[in-house]
């Protein structure tokens, strides 16, 4: 089985009709909290992109371009300047450069396969809501997602011109502990098996979570 096949209703992960049914304590989880967040779009034209860990390691230029696309959906954030608005608190201009790391494939001069890694940089300017400075430092990160739609080799940097359309988004963030409801740990059932095979012999006496007693209850004043 698993959460949604033959569970026993109530206690797996999803929506309930009585939220106060079942709440058995308060517990203290440490997340990131979004305070905001912004995307943007654009198609950029005629970027110079260029190349390093090429694989295998020096081809016969001139190179053919073939395809490129973004890392996994990973950036970073560089040259971050934040200022504050004195007539709208909590709010800020931020200024940003958003690195994407791509990958490229093309042939060679040889018409042998290989591929690099570059980045694609792009300058972002934009209002975002940023709380108020505190203990728990605050953030501003990156998400980047980009498909190269046409390269063509450049001669002085032995990399590519290409164009690109380009995801961007910046969140404002923090590592917060938060207070939430909860129903407790959540069980989890044994697999359905698509073949049926027996059962590991032996008992498994550990818990699957480790439990506490709650300090109100060890309180003996």
């Amino acid at each position: 089985m698993s959460f949604y096949t033959d569970a026993r209703p109530g206690i797996f992960p999803g929506q309930t009709n009585n939220v106060t049914n079942g709440l058995c304590e308060r517990i203290c989880i440490q997340t990131t909290k979004v305070f905001d967040a912004c995307m943007n779009q654009s198609q950029i034209e005629d970027y110079s992109l260029t190349l390093t860990n090429q694989n295998p390691a020096n081809p016969t230029y001139p190179l053919t371009f073939i395809s490129g696309n973004s890392l996994g959906g990973t950036a970073t954030v560089s040259n971050l300047v934040i200022t504050r608005f004195d007539d709208r608190p909590n709010f800020s201009r931020v200024q940003a450069t958003i690195n994407i790391p791509v990958t490229v494939t093309y042939t060679d001069a040889n018409n042998v396969p290989g591929t690099a890694t570059g980045t694609i940089s792009l300058n972002q300017d934009v209002i975002l809501y940023v709380p108020q400075p505190s203990l728990t430092p605050i953030e501003v990160v990156a998400f980047g997602s980009a498909v190269v739609s046409a390269g063509a080799f450049n001669t002085t940097t032995n990399g590519f011109t290409i164009s690109a359309c380009v995801t961007t988004i910046l969140k404002v963030v923090a590592v917060v502990d938060v207070l939430v409801p909860s129903y407790g740990y959540c069980p989890i059932p044994p697999c359905t098996p698509y073949q049926n095979e027996g059962v590991c012999p032996g008992v498994f006496d550990l818990p699957l979570y480790p439990t506490a007693v709650s300090p109100q209850s060890t309180n003996t004043r």
